[in-house]
């Protein structure tokens, strides 16, 4: 993590980032990042909308985003700008296994179904974040093209059927999912 934190500051700007986001019941928390983006990453978000991959879906994609620095390129391919998250468990206000923590305006979008994904602690590591969709044991596949409805499948998928076992198997998916940079 302190390798991380001085490439990042090379960068330029700050190290970490924090934004706000919906845990369990709905409940709002600071949840830590390396910074990936360049610094007014926020502020130019409005002059990227149009351009959104998921249009007129919940989540935003851009594949080559021009607010992503040259070192945020690597740390988020590879996952590795999550690592701060790690004090999120530690305080309690995620999991590691679990759905991914959405931002207050995506949670404003979701409908009946999206909403069970804030039943349980969000987490670091979750089926779509190590790209499986059909429940295969080797199953490592790109999570970017997962879609927003997909993601919503899994993850309700996963807190019906919560276990350790389960735990246990996605989290041992994570490092491949992270050296591949699916």
């Amino acid at each position: 993590m302190l390798l991380i934190g001085i490439l990042v500051r090379i960068d330029g700007g700050p190290v970490l980032f924090r934004q706000e986001r919906v845990g369990q019941r709905g409940e709002l928390f600071q949840m830590w990042k390396f910074r990936s983006m360049c610094v007014d990453a926020e502020n130019r978000l409005a002059g990227l909308l149009e351009k959104n991959e998921k249009k007129g879906g919940v989540t935003f994609k851009l594949s080559n985003d021009p607010r992503v620095t040259t070192i945020g390129r690597l740390i988020r391919k590879t996952s590795l700008d999550e690592l701060p998250q790690l004090f999120n468990v530690l305080r309690g206000q995620m999991s590691v296994v679990g759905p991914r923590p959405p931002v207050p305006v995506e949670v404003a979008k979701y409908d009946v179904g999206a909403q069970k994904r804030l039943l349980v602690k969000p987490g670091l590591t979750c089926f779509w974040q190590v790209g499986e969709i059909d429940g295969g044991l080797l199953e490592v596949s790109d999570r970017n093209r997962i879609g927003f409805e997909d993601q919503v499948r899994l993850d309700v998928d996963y807190i019906e059927k919560q276990s350790f076992w389960l735990d246990l198997k996605i989290i041992l998916k994570t490092p491949p999912a992270m050296l591949l940079g699916k």
